[in-house]
């Protein structure tokens, strides 16, 4: 199971990469646009979804659209789900104690391309492919 170790050395390699606490919670930011973050169930999330409601940490991950995150959602729903309070939003919550630790590096990459800025995107993508 990836811990929040993993979630911040993943992170962290990304060009430009910040972390901080908010509420002493941890936040990753790239050019102060949030891309993923922990992200415990609050009590409305709890409500919403009952005796679905997972128990585990919970990290929050940005997707490029909406369209995506639907995806995301149906691909690996015993992973990525969400709550009414995301609804509109192209965020998906992410269980930790269930996904790889290559599933958790895509959504991270994934959420940090959909926050980067262009420039930073293509020279990532350049040196990711060989040049």
């Amino acid at each position: 199971m990836p811990t929040w170790d993993d979630v911040r050395a993943i992170a962290m390699a990304l060009p430009e990469a910040t972390e901080r606490r908010s509420r002493d919670l941890l936040q990753w930011r790239v050019k102060e646009k949030l891309f993923a973050w922990e992200r415990p169930l609050r009590r409305s999330d709890l409500e919403a979804l009952g005796d679905d409601a997972p128990d585990g940490p919970i990290l929050g991950v940005r997707v490029e659209h909406l369209d995506l995150k639907e995806a995301q959602l149906m691909t690996d729903p015993e992973v990525c789900f969400t709550t009414p309070h995301f609804d509109g939003y192209p965020i998906v919550l992410v269980r930790l104690d269930r996904v790889t630790r290559d599933g958790l590096r895509d959504l991270i990459v994934d959420a940090w391309l959909a926050r980067a800025p262009k420039r930073l995107v293509d020279a990532y993508v350049q040196a990711s492919d060989g040049g």
